[in-house]
């Protein structure tokens, strides 16, 4: 992997880019200490992030490209569950709305495999809604969405970023956010 250095501050994202294969993936999964890095280190509010990994990974929200959905629960089940692991509590009228936001409403206690893949990846994305950590770490958040989830998305990215959170994607369809970033550009 080639040497990389970047600074990400509150309020701001980075977009990784680049061709497929040449890393976008590895290096979010890097960052989130789920592959050990090649060399170097990773700093979060001044301190290296394997000096305390479990504090470092309670202020990140990763979502892989990959759902991490159980197709055999519901949306509301499975978002249940991944509130515990959030350790974001959410009430159940609290994910009832996520999922509503997300055009999900009659959905919610139905089995996950009967959803169509743009529904269940906007199942998996209500977990923006319901997560308090400040920095996102996202893996191609647009697959399989239309247009106005797409907005939504977005929608949801301005207010994280309006509130100092930090966002940290992948995407090969261009996001374009009112507040300030930056492109990486691997390969």
């Amino acid at each position: 992997m080639q040497a990389i250095n970047f600074s990400l501050y509150p309020g701001k994202w980075i977009h990784v880019q680049g061709d497929n294969g040449v890393g976008k993936t590895t290096l979010l999964r890097a960052v989130c200490s789920l592959i050990p890095l090649d060399g170097g280190q990773i700093f979060w509010a001044g301190q290296d992030t394997q000096d305390d990994l479990p504090l470092f990974l309670q202020n990140i929200l990763f979502m892989g490209h990959k759902l991490a959905l159980k197709e055999e629960l519901s949306p509301l089940e499975n978002l249940l569950i991944e509130s515990q692991l959030m350790q974001a509590n959410a009430q159940e009228e609290e994910i009832l709305a996520a999922l509503n936001y997300f055009g999900l409403k009659g959905r919610e206690r139905v089995p996950l495999g009967i959803l169509s893949q743009g529904q269940k990846r906007r199942v998996s994305l209500a977990k923006l809604k319901l997560s308090h950590a400040p920095l996102w770490i996202l893996d191609e958040p647009l697959v399989a969405l239309d247009a106005q989830s797409i907005k939504l998305v977005k929608e949801l990215m301005e207010g994280h970023l309006e509130l100092g959170g930090s966002v940290l994607f992948t995407s090969h369809q261009p996001i374009e956010l009112l507040h300030a970033g930056d492109a990486l550009r691997l390969g």
